[in-house]
């Protein structure tokens, strides 16, 4: 695996490896990798000739500095891991490297309803951070296709409608949630939750299958009044749960024959904020 820390240097080396037309496949990241990382890398390396990882903590997708201060780093672990898993590149910039400049870090993405519902309702401003290192890296790296994982379903419609704005000529690939054998979608956060904790952080995807299991029985409103109830005397402080159309996660009251649906969640555990979701195909 070769690390490249700077633009200039990854973009040389892959000119040269563009020559010979191989496809470039990559994974962004934010570092503290898990399974769910590794899973997107092997989906990569089935698709793509070379793949491309980057580790960059981006300080402008955090709506709160604390979030951002408690965000776990753990560099030397990851290229282990990456270079066990077999990764051709990894890109470590700084952040002087991806925002050279103020100017750098202001411009404004049309990203429409999905900056204002959900995790856009909750975290002002974080959707835009998101698009500005998302560009930034597409831009350096111009890759033929991009792996995102689905646990950050509403981060996946945000970054393909960036590359629709961008006109870029890149792939999105939607890869699976991975989770723990408990069920608990796989973050970097969870490496914040003890053992006990852990365990309670999966009653989150109980509740959601416990909903699309009873789908046909009871009413959506129903279902996820007890869902918030049961998870509330679990210890969780609920932000949303809610019922969304999977194109465009314009959110419905109930279930609407023939639309394609997915039920969404985040949550606090302690000072641990969780997101999970379930898709429930076409009702």
């Amino acid at each position: 695996m070769i690390i490249f820390k700077r633009i200039t240097n990854i973009q040389k080396w892959l000119q040269t490896a563009r020559s010979g037309k191989a496809a470039v496949g990559f994974v962004p990241t934010m570092g503290a990798l898990h399974e769910g990382h590794l899973s997107l890398l092997q989906q990569s390396k089935k698709q793509a000739d070379i793949s491309i990882v980057s580790i960059f903590i981006n300080p402008a997708q955090f709506d709160n500095k604390a979030d951002l201060e408690k965000y776990p780093s753990t560099v030397a672990k990851d290229i282990k891991l990456l270079e066990e898993n077999g990764c051709d590149i990894l890109f470590l910039p700084s952040e002087s490297e991806i925002y050279p400049d103020e100017k750098s870090k202001r411009k404004h993405y049309d990203l429409g309803n999905l900056e204002t519902v959900l995790e856009g309702k909750f975290r002002p401003g974080h959707f835009q951070g998101v698009c500005l290192v998302v560009e930034r890296l597409l831009t350096i790296i111009t890759p033929d296709v991009l792996f995102l994982g689905r646990k950050d379903f509403q981060q996946c419609l945000v970054i393909k409608r960036l590359i629709s704005l961008m006109k870029y000529e890149t792939d999105v690939i939607i890869c699976p949630i991975a989770r723990e054998q408990s069920g608990l979608a796989m973050s970097s956060r969870n490496q914040r939750l003890n053992e006990d904790e852990r365990e309670i952080a999966a009653e989150l995807f109980k509740a959601l299958k416990e909903i699309k299991e009873n789908r046909d029985h009871s009413q959506f409103s129903i279902l996820k009044k007890n869902a918030i109830k049961k998870l509330e005397l679990k210890g969780f402080k609920i932000d949303y749960l809610e019922l969304a159309k999977e194109k465009d996660l314009q959110t419905v009251s109930e279930l609407i024959p023939g639309q394609k649906l997915v039920i969404l969640i985040a949550a606090f555990l302690q000072n641990v904020r969780l997101i999970d979701n379930i898709i429930l195909s076409e009702y």
